[in-house]
């Protein structure tokens, strides 16, 4: 009976320090989950925050080089996804180009898809830099001088690395590029031939051509090839200009050495200058000037120029100039 009791009580100890056993597991497992489940709302807002100020930080940087706006004194930027300005749509008509928005034309500078972009990983404007390097682009001049790197800026996602988050003011960090040496050897080479076409030039010339055009004194007569609506090559350009005030030919006349002049223009130089061709001195009076052929006068008349009236801004034929200036009269 004894043996018995002892044994009833043996086991009613173990019973006892089981099932305390198998609940503190249960009691630590619940506290674990509460503790993590705190951990990760703590990391989800910081995450949420860090996301926040990674969005905030692409505002004030470039899409294309990274640089910031903070260092342009005039803090200029231009959307990337967006129309394009009323400048740089001029430029396109001179060049005879068409583009609507900017992501086309960013395609077509700097090689690059911005259609794809999203706002928490790319930034959504550009600086005035990048702005001037497709402008010059478009208008034929170096640009290497404005934008020195070879390709834009990769954009990556936010993380613990960020450089997008731990760079200075400045702009995104990028590495230093080699100068391309055949560029710079281009350069030089143009710089020295642009010297050597200075120091050829007589100063007698140049004082005879500035004379000749006092001589002509045109300028509030003759349009100026500024105003002609196309980017014509520098040589056609020299074609359909007088020789003496270099405007667009008005009533054009031809010498007996096949020399274009305003008629206004040549009988003025005639009559101050002498009887020979202020282009190459070659014997010229004023019953040798004739008018050029009919298909060249016909291209002159179809040149397109723009209205140089204050607010009017508008593309007229050549040939039709002289009508439109006339309305504007009559609306005075």
């Amino acid at each position: 009976g004894n043996m018995a009791a002892s044994l009833d009580q043996v086991i009613e100890e173990k019973t006892d320090t089981v099932a305390l056993m198998s609940h503190s597991p249960f009691e630590k497992e619940t506290e674990l989950n509460k503790s993590m489940q705190a951990i990760d709302k703590g990391a989800f807002h910081v995450s949420q925050r860090e996301a926040k100020t990674h969005q905030e930080n692409l505002q004030h940087l470039c899409r294309i080089c990274g640089s910031s706006f903070k260092t342009d004194p005039y803090k200029r930027s231009h959307p990337v996804h967006g129309p394009i300005d009323d400048e740089m749509q001029v430029l396109l008509r001179k060049k005879e180009k068409k583009a609507i928005s900017w992501p086309d034309l960013l395609a077509k500078v700097f090689k690059i898809g911005v259609k794809g972009d999203i706002d928490t990983i790319h930034p959504t404007k550009f600086c005035h830099q990048c702005w001037t390097v497709v402008q010059k682009k478009l208008s034929n001049s170096p640009y290497e001088m404005f934008f020195p790197r070879r390709s834009p800026v990769e954009w990556q996602s936010h993380s613990s690395s960020c450089d997008v988050c731990g760079t200075s003011p400045r702009g995104v960090k990028r590495k230093k590029q080699v100068l391309n040496p055949q560029l710079s050897k281009k350069l030089r080479m143009v710089a020295g031939r642009v010297r050597k076409i200075r120091q050829i030039k007589n100063p007698k010339q140049v004082n005879q051509k500035s004379l000749m055009k006092k001589i002509a004194s045109c300028k509030k007569i003759h349009l100026s090839t500024k105003i002609l609506a196309v980017d014509y090559p520098s040589d056609f350009v020299k074609s359909i200009s007088c020789q003496i005030c270099e405007h667009i030919l008005a009533d054009p006349v031809e010498t007996t050495c096949k020399h274009l002049f305003c008629r206004t223009c040549i009988l003025k130089c005639l009559k101050v200058m002498g009887s020979y061709c202020p282009a190459c001195c070659y014997p010229c009076f004023p019953t040798d000037l004739v008018s050029p052929v009919k298909s060249f006068l016909s291209i002159m008349n179809s040149l397109l120029v723009i209205c140089p009236v204050k607010d009017c801004q508008e593309e007229v034929c050549l040939g039709k100039y002289c009508h439109h200036l006339s309305r504007h009269k009559e609306i005075k």
